[in-house]
């Protein structure tokens, strides 16, 4: 005969895994309904919903990564609204990111929203050389900090790779420490302004909820921002600097058939004249061209051959070239 108490147990112990399994169910169910409120409130200010991950078993932070779970994770990530993606490298069981980073890539070609997949691998392997046929955007270099020598480092890191940029297409030389308070205002609008020709992702890495309206003012600079989201989509490239790198000017091509140009007067402690000539950017030394400054906000004149300004310490003159 059965022992009764051990049936019971039996039983019991049926009963507390299938609450359990109900309980976890329901939360599943209310964080879905949950995320896919946020999402809905979040579109309804016209704006897009990012979430994290990791080409991993776990995140940088020790939370569950997505290694092994791609597809899932990419329909879930569907059905709750999202936007964006971004795919860090920890815990990577030292796979290669070549074989790692297509799978999330393939995942999320599958599901019905289009995210934008922006992959981080903190530019191991060179992923400029093979992301673009994977991702949107890739990172270039290890971790940005809020300093002048490390946005320099992740400039530096990103300068061989721009002219593989093309649309939908982005080298990533890591988020905007603009508001931080670790670089002067000179030093932040330089950063601003160079991640903006490069067409890098521009995201915000400061609490917008105390930002200090100076701070806020560059972020919100249309015209800057004009540059970024320019169709053409042409990364600006270095064109020229001097042996020790003190002074370098970067120029890219605009879908209207000008250009964008800065003179950056990276090190030393003085402001300095710099130039670009037009045979330096594609254009014949004979055609005038409208210049206008974009921190200035102001037309500078017509030009021709050559445009001049002073620039100081790590300091840019942003202008917009434009065929007259």
């Amino acid at each position: 005969m059965q022992d009764t108490t051990t049936s019971i147990s039996m039983i019991a112990g049926k009963s507390t895994v299938i609450l359990i399994l109900t309980r976890l169910l329901l939360i599943l169910i209310h964080s879905q309904v949950e995320f896919q409120l946020l999402a809905d409130y979040i579109h309804s200010l016209d704006m897009k919903m990012g979430i994290y991950s990791d080409a991993g078993e776990k995140t940088c932070q020790g939370r569950p990564g997505s290694l092994g779970f791609e597809y899932v994770d990419a329909q879930t990530y569907s059905d709750w609204g999202i936007d964006y993606l971004k795919y860090d490298n920890c815990f990577n069981d030292n796979i290669s990111s070549k074989i790692r980073y297509p799978v999330m890539a393939d995942a999320l070609a599958q599901v019905e929203r289009p995210i934008f997949y922006s992959l981080c691998n903190q530019g191991q392997e060179d992923p400029a050389t093979w992301a673009p046929a994977w991702s949107n955007s890739w990172r270039t270099t290890n971790d940005i900090s809020d300093n002048y020598d490390r946005m320099l480092f992740c400039l530096d890191g990103t300068e061989p790779w721009t002219r593989l940029v093309g649309p939908g297409s982005f080298n990533d030389p890591d988020m905007l420490e603009v508001g931080n308070g670790g670089m002067t205002t000179t030093e932040y609008i330089s950063h601003f302004s160079l991640w903006a020709a490069l067409k890098a992702p521009l995201l915000i890495g400061t609490d917008i909820r105390s930002i200090s309206q100076t701070d806020l003012d560059i972020y919100l600079n249309k015209e800057v921002i004009a540059i970024s989201q320019d169709s053409l989509a042409i990364s600006a490239s270095l064109i020229k600097q001097t042996a020790n790198k003190e002074q370098q000017v970067w120029a890219g091509p605009l879908s209207d058939g000008g250009a964008v140009v800065i003179l950056f007067n990276r090190g030393g402690d003085e402001t300095v004249t710099m130039n670009v000539r037009w045979s330096e950017i594609g254009f014949d030394n004979s055609v005038q061209l409208q210049a206008r400054d974009l921190w200035l906000q102001e037309d500078l004149g017509r030009f021709k051959g050559v445009v001049a300004a002073n620039v100081e310490s790590h300091g840019v003159v942003m202008m917009r070239l434009s065929q007259l």
